[in-house]
């Protein structure tokens, strides 16, 4: 067969043309095709928007999780991103962020408080009251046994010295503030912020 450069370019324009088409979705290529496309992994989860725990920095991120919210249904969290939105990290994560699902599924993570006893050799697992009732009465005790309300020259100084405070990092101002302000009303003078850690 004989072919001219305007019978190759005829050819070349017909066979572009039927691929575009099909590239398109006009041949069966496209049903084929649309078939074998899989959903978007996170088109059916709850998106959360939160603060990455580990450092001073707060970077946020996007918590996606399966379930339908309901009472008595636990979700499971699947995925978890840097937040493009944030203005802090912008999406960006460091690999101890980026490896917060391994943490959160981690086995060997506490999910209760868990209490030993005075002399006791072995942890046991507790509620939330019992922990949170034990850590006031405790700091009850403690503050009443060791504030000091004047000093030696009779100056008074409200101070109370034998317990100090390390508030988290990722809190943000205002709750660094509030924090602050608490410790200060008991009396501690040793007080930090992980921030500096």
């Amino acid at each position: 067969m004989e072919l001219s450069r305007r019978g190759f370019i005829k050819l070349t324009g017909a066979g572009l043309a039927a691929s575009g088409l099909g590239a398109l979705g006009f041949g069966y290529d496209g049903e084929a095709l649309a078939a074998a496309v899989r959903p978007f992994k996170l088109a059916a989860t709850t998106e959360t928007r939160n603060t990455c725990t580990y450092c001073s920095v707060a970077c946020g991120i996007l918590i996606y999780s399966m379930g339908d919210r309901a009472k008595n249904a636990r979700s499971n969290i699947i995925h978890i991103e840097g937040d493009p939105d944030h203005p802090v990290n912008r999406g960006t994560l460091c690999p101890k962020g980026a490896a917060l699902l391994d943490v959160v599924h981690a086995p060997t993570r506490l999910k209760k408080p868990r209490y030993r006893a005075p002399g006791g050799g072995a942890f046991k697992e507790v509620t939330w009251d019992f922990a949170i009732e034990r850590i006031a009465r405790l700091m009850k005790d403690d503050r009443d046994r060791n504030f000091i309300a004047k000093n030696k020259d009779g100056a008074t100084v409200n101070r109370w010295t034998s317990v100090g405070m390390l508030a988290a990092s990722a809190s943000s101002s205002e709750t660094a503030y509030l924090t602050w302000k608490v410790a200060r009303s008991l009396g501690m003078v040793v007080f930090d912020n992980q921030a500096r850690v």
